[in-house]
């Protein structure tokens, strides 16, 4: 598929975008799920200690998760309760949370009270716990702006406006004034996104529409992204590994929104073999001007955490680390 030049991005809501300006509200980064089949050995360790979870090893490293579960099915209310006694050893961690897809990726008018209900039901016990950061409403590329669906959405906001909501779009045509004005009408966020721009896909912005700033990067596989093949893998979408080079001008969008947002959450979502986890701690490091505690095992497969971590190796290796560096598979 071809390739077009980027279109300007959103204007930001304000002209501040200083590369070094402190962060007025409460920043959070972390990874998007924690239930990879392929993050044992790379994420976390092959053999798991007694009484090992996922989310409570990952909130000893990051101050946020983004259920992606939630998108699939409506959040167990037992579920989410196990989830919250699992991070409690963190008192800054917040949950954010997809919005079931149901909502978001299904025929317009979209689903019914009884799907509604369910999804409270969920999204209630991470509310009532103050572990609640954002709702996301996440639409397809797909969902371009019309009539119809500004007014879809507009629906959709008012019905779940009791919790923090944040709205990601992906295509071009919702890049105008009148869907900024929405969102802040609505208190809602917009999501800003890092996606293979291809054709009409929305492109880098900081934006900031209500007290919930949000950040999502996908990674950029321009050739798998849009891909049908189904000999290629689901996985390889978002097997990606950010750069140094390409994270910078992250750094500048997500201070920019954290300067005018009461919680910020950067999310990373190139989840595939851990490298969400990688480019969130190397984005909090940066953010923070700090080395940062890393996961043992994933230190092993990505020598460029050496430069981040704040203790050595557990154990030393016989041979230079940069030397297994391997080549980034799909860089545009």
């Amino acid at each position: 598929m071809p390739q077009h030049k980027p279109k300007a991005p959103l204007p930001a809501s304000t002209p501040d975008s200083r590369p070094n300006a402190a962060p007025r509200g409460t920043l959070r980064v972390g990874p998007a799920g924690w239930s990879y089949p392929d993050w044992s050995g790379y994420v976390y360790p092959v053999r798991h200690p007694k009484g090992f979870h996922e989310a409570a090893y990952l909130a000893e490293f990051f101050d946020t998760i983004e259920i992606n579960t939630s998108f699939y099915q409506p959040l167990r209310p037992d579920h989410a309760a196990q989830w919250i006694d699992r991070v409690l050893a963190n008192p800054r961690f917040l949950f954010t949370a997809k919005l079931w897809q149901r909502f978001t990726h299904g025929s317009i008018p979209g689903a019914t009270p009884a799907d509604e209900r369910a999804v409270r039901v969920g999204f209630d016990v991470l509310r009532a716990a103050d572990k609640l950061g954002a709702v996301l409403l996440q639409f397809p590329f797909s969902f371009h702006r019309t009539k119809e669906t500004v007014s879809y959405l507009a629906a959709l906001l008012k019905r779940f406006a009791g919790y923090p909501l944040v709205v990601e779009v992906r295509h071009s045509s919702w890049d105008t004034p009148e869907t900024l004005a929405l969102l802040q009408e609505h208190n809602a966020g917009f999501c800003n996104i890092d996606q293979p721009v291809i054709g009409r896909s929305l492109t880098p912005s900081a934006q900031a529409t209500s007290p919930i700033g949000y950040i999502r990067l996908h990674g950029r596989r321009y050739d798998t992204w849009f891909s049908d093949d189904r000999a290629i893998p689901a996985h390889e979408r978002y097997n990606y590994l950010y750069t140094s080079e390409e994270l910078a001008p992250w750094i500048i969008r997500v201070r920019n929104v954290a300067e005018r947002s009461r919680d910020t959450f950067v999310v990373t979502n190139n989840h595939f073999q851990g490298k969400s986890v990688v480019n969130a701690l190397q984005l909090i490091s940066i953010l923070k001007g700090s080395k940062v505690k890393v996961p043992e095992p994933l230190r092993r497969h990505y020598p460029e955490l050496e430069d981040i971590a704040d203790t050595p190796p557990a154990e030393p290796t016989l041979f230079s680390l940069a030397g297994s560096k391997k080549e980034k598979p799909g860089k545009p």
